[in-house]
């Protein structure tokens, strides 16, 4: 049985920022499913503006899979060194370019199976394309997600990003479902730092439990 006053709690939520940010999207840039792909694999433990900084000159040099594929991992990685983990990231992307060459046809698989058989892309990043690329509704839960989730109370002590991932999808109306991933992410970019939040500026800090526990606590201290 669903739990009435969590499903509240999530219907606030879609209701404001339905109306403060209709129109939620990634922060990646890129023009088509392969560039968004390269985009999303490098995006891990790295933020979106240094992501944003490299790609440019990189899909430039490799605007297509087979461009890619018929390079080297060492040539990848003069492209991508400012980003974090850049060995793995580059060795990641030439399996990557050349799987969809030669088991794709050069053409990003649209389906989460297909996705993740790609070297470099797990289930997060295969939601993500299915979310961002293809318009499907998805939740992909990274650390951000995950964190924020539990925050405000949308999930309740989730162990691990699966779980969390169930829990937002049980309850988000399904044609929300990928704008909420971007809501979360940017409100946890932006608002609901992990180190010092911004109670005062959130709009939804009414239906936050960390805020609830922050005012109750300093309300035991007077």
């Amino acid at each position: 049985m669903r739990n009435t006053k969590l499903q509240q709690k999530y219907d606030a939520f879609v209701d404001y920022f339905q109306e403060h940010m209709p129109l939620a999207a990634s922060e990646l840039q890129y023009h088509n499913p392969y560039e968004l792909l390269v985009a999303v694999i490098l995006s891990a433990q790295c933020t979106d503006k240094r992501v944003n900084m490299t790609t440019p000159a990189l899909f430039e040099r490799f605007p297509d899979p087979q461009s890619m594929a018929d390079s080297t991992a060492d040539e990848i990685y003069t492209y991508i060194k400012s980003i974090s983990y850049p060995n793995n990231k580059s060795k990641n992307l030439l399996g990557m370019a050349q799987s969809l060459v030669y088991d794709f046809g050069g053409v990003v698989p649209d389906n989460l199976d297909d996705l993740q058989r790609l070297p470099g892309v797990g289930r997060k990043t295969a939601n993500v394309m299915m979310a961002v690329a293809f318009n499907q509704p998805a939740m992909p839960v990274d650390t951000h997600v995950f964190r924020v989730a539990n925050r405000i109370g949308l999930t309740k002590n989730s162990k691990n990003v699966m779980e969390t991932e169930r829990t937002l999808v049980k309850h988000f109306p399904q044609e929300v479902l990928s704008n909420a991933h971007h809501w979360l992410i940017l409100h946890g970019r932006y608002v609901c730092h992990a180190r010092k939040p911004l109670c005062e500026k959130c709009g939804i800090f009414n239906i936050c439990d960390y805020h609830k526990k922050k005012v109750l606590s300093l309300q035991l201290d007077k």
